[in-house]
């Protein structure tokens, strides 16, 4: 007999950005991560908070990594 459950929680993804990870404007490393239309945007820290305002309006969700910045400060 198979069981289906659904999760009561939904599934948060968790992901770190990496150096590989770049600017879609600049080509920067990207520490924010927005997806809009179903596509996923990158962004340095600098197009990043150049964009947001508009972004946020469009964007399902909106992932900030930009506090890595300072962690080897």
């Amino acid at each position: 007999m198979n069981t289906l459950s659904t999760p009561t929680e939904p599934a948060v993804l968790e992901y770190r950005l990496s150096a590989l990870d770049r600017c879609d404007s600049c080509g920067a490393q990207a520490y924010i991560a927005a997806e809009v239309n179903g596509s996923e945007l990158l962004f340095c820290a600098h197009h990043g908070r150049k964009y947001e305002e508009k972004l946020r309006t469009m964007a399902t969700s909106w992932h900030d990594e930009t506090a890595r910045l300072l962690e080897s400060v």
